[in-house]
């Protein structure tokens, strides 16, 4: 079916009322201004201004000045929540990227599930699959923090000095800087997910 390029601009238009109105809304209650409040000072009717932060109505360049003087910010920051990038990555079943990483010479078969772009801190989330080809590794070492979770099967995981009997629902977090990584591995197969995150600017080891 054909996409209604009326019916897009229209939702794209709402999608920046409802930021605009959840922007003003949000400055309003930090300054612990109640809409009858905001709206004398900004010289607008209690009405008007509540449809405005429910998203209901475009308000005009004059109005947003007002609001925006009322509340003692910059115009350009009632258009925040619109403007920001929202990423999201969706992986079907049984998809995703294989992978090469140290581990996969031991016979561990990595397949990333997504990845982040852009931002502070960059984050990586792989499934992680163990059978009775793979070796066992705990010497992995990396930047960042990695967080597992047992899917299925039983192994011990090492990280530093300590060894932890892991199994389906049990999980770890722990600072990736250490050596770490399957010791014993108990019950085959094995799937876990794995999530690194790291510094963006930061180098991988």
């Amino acid at each position: 079916m054909q996409q209604d390029p009326h019916a897009t601009k229209e939702s794209r238009n709402n999608s920046l009322e409802v930021a605009i109105g959840r922007e003003v809304k949000g400055f309003r209650n930090k300054l612990g201004m109640t809409v009858v409040e905001l709206a004398k000072l900004a010289e607008l009717s209690p009405g008007m201004l509540s449809k405005i932060e429910n998203g209901q109505t475009s308000p005009s360049l004059a109005t947003l000045k007002s609001l925006a003087g009322a509340l003692n910010v910059p115009v350009t920051s009632l258009f925040r929540q619109f403007e920001e990038e929202r990423d999201a990555s969706y992986v079907p079943a049984g998809e995703g990227i294989e992978i090469e990483r140290r581990g996969t010479r031991a016979g561990h078969h990595y397949r990333l599930l997504g990845h982040t772009v852009g931002g502070a801190v960059s984050v990586e989330p792989y499934l992680i699959n163990l059978t009775e080809d793979s070796d066992v590794f705990p010497i992995f070492q990396h930047d960042g923090t990695e967080f597992i979770y047992v899917l299925s099967g039983e192994m011990q995981y090492r990280h530093g000095n300590k060894v932890y009997d892991l199994k389906p629902g049990d999980s770890l977090f722990f600072d990736a800087d250490a050596p770490h990584g399957p010791e014993n591995l108990n019950k085959l197969p094995i799937t876990f997910l794995s999530v690194i995150s790291y510094p963006s600017m930061g180098v991988k080891s």
